[in-house]
């Protein structure tokens, strides 16, 4: 089953959306303050948390920053009135894997939870089973899920995860933005590709801090490429 922490301190907000997840079969805690979810994810690790970033103790990004920091890798979906893109675009650079703006339906809300879930919760077919190493020794093991460089294991969000499994299954080639975004993400995608844009971004700046010689290259108007330095 499941296991979704859903981070949200108004009531009349929380409690249909609890009650709409449980009837999907998911094992749902309801928190109001972000102090309190970051203790929660201490000692349990959901697949999923639904964050709130008006929160009553602290602000929801920074929630997600030390969510991240601490080493969830768990799906992150914020839900809030900030609606901008400078917002969408802040928050996805923060950690968060979507972000869904209110108020919103229930049914595009649990759309996008399933979409998120099945990428937090499994591989991808086949590539799943393999693990590839790049010709710099970067190690993806996709049974385990974890990524190695020197021995030294990078911490991946999910998503994160999923793009370099992707770009490394395809290592040198170009892989489009509309395969990621299918693959990685959803068929039925609701948002925006800048998310993907963010993403790339995020993984750029893990790899080269572990010292990778690996570099996510952009195509322009096409995708983008895997390429190990010589």
């Amino acid at each position: 089953m499941a296991q979704v922490l859903v981070v949200e301190d108004e009531e009349d907000i929380a409690f249909p959306l609890v009650r709409t997840l449980e009837r999907e079969g998911y094992d749902v805690t309801w928190l109001e303050s972000g102090r309190k979810a970051l203790a929660h994810l201490v000692l349990e690790s959901p697949d999923i948390m639904i964050l709130d970033l008006g929160l009553p103790d602290m602000d929801g990004l920074d929630v997600c920053r030390a969510a991240r920091e601490g080493g969830f890798d768990g799906g992150i979906m914020i839900v809030t009135a900030r609606a901008g893109e400078l917002d969408r675009v802040v928050g996805l650079d923060f950690g968060a894997d979507d972000y869904l703006a209110k108020p919103f339906g229930l049914a595009e809300l649990q759309a996008r939870v399933r979409a998120l879930l099945r990428r937090s919760q499994s591989g991808r077919g086949e590539e799943a089973s393999t693990t590839t190493e790049t010709a710099s020794g970067l190690r993806i093991d996709n049974d385990a899920r974890r990524v190695t460089m020197d021995k030294t294991e990078v911490a991946l969000t999910a998503k994160e995860f999923d793009v370099l499994a992707l770009l490394a299954a395809s290592h040198g080639k170009v892989v489009s933005r509309e395969q990621l975004m299918s693959e990685v993400w959803d068929e039925n995608w609701f948002g925006s590709t800048k998310t993907l844009d963010v993403t790339i971004g995020r993984l750029r700046n893990k790899l080269e801090e572990a010292g990778a010689k690996d570099r996510v290259v952009a195509i322009r108007g096409v995708g983008f490429r895997l390429e190990s330095e010589t």
